[in-house]
């Protein structure tokens, strides 16, 4: 059983999660309503969440080694603030030009979200509680994907889209709010103490010319282009394919994202069972890595299903191996980069998995005017995640700990 200052942490990790795929995905559910309202292209859409993730991107080469220097507990509420308040800006926007500057502001403050959760995690948990805290972590994202599409129409009808945004940005100040109040009176023996930097730091370079760092970096590429697609374009394929409004997206969506978090946690639960078991981590990463792998292939066939929940069964078993996936590769970063990188190369992983997102979001763009449908789209995404495992044994044939002394309990 953890220890009650870690599930206050990793509460509030969670929150954290939660609020930052809430205020990036809000745009998503509410297009059709937006795009009837300002008058955007499909091309403008795709453009729009193309930016989103360069801005995002370029923000993580310097997101991850700030975090490494700030420390987690820092970072933290700085991390919250700032997409916070980018979400807020939405509402000021009314043209194209407007909305592509809240989007660059949201996407480089968020860009902090991920080497900062990974980094609390791998302070205060041990090697062992790791895999399970980063999957409970992990699912959190699916649960503000559920959340978003069952309260953001509701509320967007109650007080018009401008007020759903700033509603979302609001929260994040709250538990900005709520992280001052209660996390400085926390005695974390595990982490390093407030306001110190964290020792032995390697230069980027050092981070940069490991092969391990760009095992993690491709296959996070490899993987987070297709959680970008679903992320910002699911929606609408429900609403060209299924003939969905935004009224009915609720169910189908929560549905799907529910499947994401499930796949999340029962990964955990996996990993953490495996690492009492003492399976070779070699086996036990790369195997799990190849399952997820497979589980995603049949993706191919959504947008020819039968039905629509029969879409809805194929896109939620994609997102809960996508999910398995992804709780692999955050424990690989912790397992094989020392801890004082561990921000680090999250961050260049991210970058990585973000230049890959922008290009295929601004290519979903461009291949849906081109009348191609959704085909192609999801044909690359059945097979990306195979790619990635075999990069992953390219770069890394045998994965070992980086360092054998992670904890100080």
């Amino acid at each position: 059983m953890w220890r009650p200052h870690k599930l206050i942490i990793l509460t509030l990790v969670i929150f954290a999660g939660v609020l930052n795929y809430a205020d990036r995905q809000i745009i998503a559910v509410l297009k059709p309503l937006m795009q009837q309202a300002l008058h955007w292209s499909d091309a403008d859409y795709g453009r729009l969440g193309a930016v989103f993730q360069f801005a995002a991107a370029v923000a993580f080469l310097a997101a991850g080694p700030l975090v490494d220097r700030l420390g987690w507990r820092r970072a933290n509420p700085l991390a919250v603030g700032t997409w916070s308040l980018a979400a807020m800006t939405h509402a000021a926007a009314r043209t194209t030009a407007q909305f592509t500057l809240a989007r660059l502001g949201l996407g480089a403050t968020e860009a902090l979200g991920t080497p900062t959760a990974i980094k609390t995690l791998s302070v205060v948990f041990k090697a062992e509680e790791r895999p399970l805290a980063i999957g409970v972590m992990n699912a959190s994202t699916g649960l503000g994907a559920i959340l978003t599409p069952l309260i953001a129409p509701a509320l967007a009808l109650a007080v018009g889209w401008t007020g759903a945004f700033l509603i979302a940005g609001g929260l994040g100040l709250v538990w900005v709010a709520a992280w001052l109040l209660v996390v400085p009176r926390i005695n974390v023996s595990e982490a390093e103490p407030p306001g110190a930097a964290t020792p032995a730091k390697a230069g980027l370079l050092t981070v940069l010319t490991d092969r391990r760092t760009w095992a993690v970096a491709g296959a996070k590429a490899l993987s987070d282009q297709v959680w970008w697609l679903f992320l910002f374009w699911t929606p609408d394929l429900l609403h060209r394919v299924f003939h969905l409004e935004v009224k009915d997206f609720g169910a189908p969506l929560a549905a799907i994202y529910a499947c994401a978090s499930a796949g999340s946690l029962l990964a955990g639960a996996v990993a953490r069972r495996l690492s009492l078991a003492k399976v070779d981590l070699n086996i036990a990463r790369k195997g799990s890595l190849l399952v997820a792998a497979a589980l995603v292939t049949p993706v191919w066939f959504a947008a020819s299903a039968p039905g629509l929940w029969w879409a809805i069964a194929i896109l939620g078993l994609a997102l809960a191996a996508h999910q398995t996936y992804s709780l692999n590769i955050f424990a690989l970063i912790t397992e094989m980069s020392p801890k004082a990188q561990v921000a680090t190369v999250t961050s260049i992983g991210a970058f990585c998995g973000n230049l890959a997102g922008m290009a295929i979001v601004q290519a979903a763009g461009w291949v849906l005017e081109a009348k191609l449908g959704y085909g192609p789209l999801l044909a690359w995404a059945s097979v990306s995640y195979l790619l990635g495992v075999a990069w992953i044994q390219l770069l890394v044939p045998k994965i070992q700990l980086a360092n054998q002394d992670e904890t100080n309990d």
